[in-house]
């Protein structure tokens, strides 16, 4: 589904989850549509700048399935920071990151679409601190690597934990500014 309440398009949308949302009720950055994993809604107007526009980076992690076996060298330069084309055709040096192999995670549904046919794939979670668009998938086709599959897991402390895809979770506010490290007011719905 794509991160908005309303499209034009053809599209799953958030309306559709089923959830009776406050008015004003907005998503806190987005997740592209071939992207899954944990998507952040308020209500409060100021979580954004103060959790993406601040002068203190907040971590994201992802787990990342790319095609074939990736090797230490290449997880040793996502780590170092690489060069990314970016909008307009520029290049963007991305900063230092944390990337490391991980198992394959057990009971993720199958992805519409993926295809089950590769001979080699690695699991990876990579944390960052800042997002350019479609900054992850950039930075592993940069070392040679196709992203297959795109999962937020988390922002800062808060997780998905279990949650499924296209459920809700609404976090007391007191404990949702906590685990996003961020000072704020406002009722929030994950």
């Amino acid at each position: 589904m794509v991160s908005q309440f309303i499209s034009p398009h053809a599209v799953r949308v958030l309306g559709g989850l089923g959830f009776d949302f406050p008015e004003g009720t907005h998503p806190i950055g987005r997740l592209d549509n071939n992207s899954e994993g944990l998507l952040l809604l308020t209500t409060d107007k100021r979580v954004t700048r103060l959790l993406f526009q601040s002068a203190d980076p907040h971590r994201r992690t992802y787990l990342v399935k790319v095609k074939y076996d990736v090797g230490e060298d290449s997880l040793a330069r996502l780590r170092e920071g690489v060069e990314i084309r970016v909008h307009g055709g520029g290049f963007y040096r991305t900063a230092p990151c944390e990337a490391e192999r991980v198992p394959e995670p057990l009971g993720l549904p199958g992805y519409p679409g993926e295809r089950k046919d590769y001979d080699a794939y690695t699991w990876l979670r990579i944390t960052l601190t800042e997002g350019k668009f479609h900054q992850v998938r950039k930075m592993v086709l940069a070392v040679g690597h196709r992203c297959i599959r795109l999962i937020r897991v988390a922002i800062e402390d808060l997780a998905l934990d279990g949650l499924t895809a296209g459920k809700v979770r609404e976090i007391e506010e007191r404990v949702f500014f906590e685990k996003l490290k961020i000072g704020g007011g406002g009722q929030m719905v994950e």
